[in-house]
C-alpha cells in the first residue's frame, strides 16, 4: 500500500510545533509493510488542503490527514477534505449525540472552569464530517477523525491522532518487507557494497551515515522476504557489522 502523509498546521510551518505526527505515522506505516512515498505539511488553508486532497486521493492507495479537527474557527481540514473529495459537509446525528453528553459530563465533573471561564463549545462544527464518510472515534479526543473514501483524517494532538490510527491500523497493512544491517564503517567506504547488492537483488537500499552516538545503518527493503533475506546475508560477508543501538541511542541525534 502506498501512503501519502499531510500535516496541516501554521504552528508546524512557524517552528512552534514540532511535527512528531508525520515521523511516528511514517514508522508504523512502514512496520506494517506500506510505503510512505510522500510527507507534506502545510498551513491552515482550505483551499490548498483540498488541492492536495483532490489530486493525491487518486495519486495514491491512502492519504492520511492529520491537523485542525477541533471544530473552532481555524479548524478547517476536515471541511477542506469534504471540499476535495467534492462532498457535502454535514451534522452527523450520532456525533452530535455524543457530544452533547460529553460537555455535560465535563461541565458536571468540572464546575470551577465552567464558572471561571465562558465555555463556547460549537458542538454542530464539531460534529460535522463530510457526507456519507466513516467516523473515527476515540476517548481521547472531542472531535472525532473520519475516513471517507481513501482519505483517512486525524487530529493533530499527537496522542489523539495516535489513538484514532491505531482504531484503523490494520487497513494499512501491506506487502513490503525489510532489515537493517549496523554498521561502524563511514558510508563513504559502502559504495561497492551498496552498488553491488542493488545490482545482484531486486531490493531498494537506504544508507544513513554514523554519527557520534550511534553506528550507521543500510535498509534493505522488498516484496520478496527471501530476497530480502538473501541480500542481507551478502551484505554481512561484505561489511563490517555491530550490535543494533539500544533504544535510547536510537532517538539521538
Amino acid at each position: 500500500m502506498n501512503v501519502a502523509i499531510v500535516t496541516v498546521g501554521d504552528e508546524i510551518l512557524a517552528g512552534s510545533t514540532t511535527n512528531t505526527n508525520a515521523s511516528w505515522l511514517a514508522e508504523r506505516l512502514t512496520e506494517r509493510g506500506s510505503t510512505v512515498q510522500r510527507i507534506l505539511t502545510i498551513p491552515d488553508d482550505r483551499a490548498l488542503i483540498a488541492d492536495y486532497v483532490d489530486r493525491w486521493s487518486d495519486a495514491f492507495d491512502a492519504v492520511i490527514v492529520t491537523g485542525g479537527i477541533g471544530g473552532t474557527p481555524d479548524d478547517v481540514t476536515v471541511e477542506a477534505v469534504a471540499d476535495g473529495l467534492e462532498r457535502e459537509f454535514v451534522v452527523h446525528g450520532e456525533i452530535r449525540d455524543r457530544l452533547v453528553e460529553k460537555a455535560a459530563a465535563f461541565r458536571d465533573e468540572n464546575p470551577e472552569i465552567v464558572e471561571e471561564y465562558d465555555l463556547q463549545l460549537d458542538i454542530d462544527a464539531a460534529a460535522s464530517i463530510p457526507e456519507g464518510a466513516t467516523p473515527i472515534v476515540v476517548n481521547e479526543g472531542w472531535a472525532p477523525g473520519c475516513l471517507v473514501e481513501n482519505v483517512y483524517v486525524f487530529a493533530g494532538i499527537p496522542d489523539e491522532m495516535r489513538a484514532m490510527f491505531e482504531s484503523v491500523a490494520d487497513e494499512f497493512q501491506g506487502d513490503s518487507t525489510a532489515e537493517t544491517l549496523y554498521t561502524p564503517a563511514p558510508e563513504g567506504a559502502l559504495h561497492e557494497a551498496l552498488e553491488g547488492v542493488t545490482e545482484r537483488f531486486d531490493v531498494s537500499v537506504g544508507s544513513y551515515p554514523r554519527s557520534e552516538n550511534r553506528p550507521g545503518r543500510i535498509r534493505v527493503s522488498s516484496t520478496d522476504p527471501e530476497t530480502v533475506e538473501a541480500a542481507m546475508a551478502w551484505l554481512r560477508d561484505r561489511v563490517e557489522t555491530t550490535a543494533p543501538p539500544s533504544a535510547s541511542e536510537g532517538t539521538a541525534e
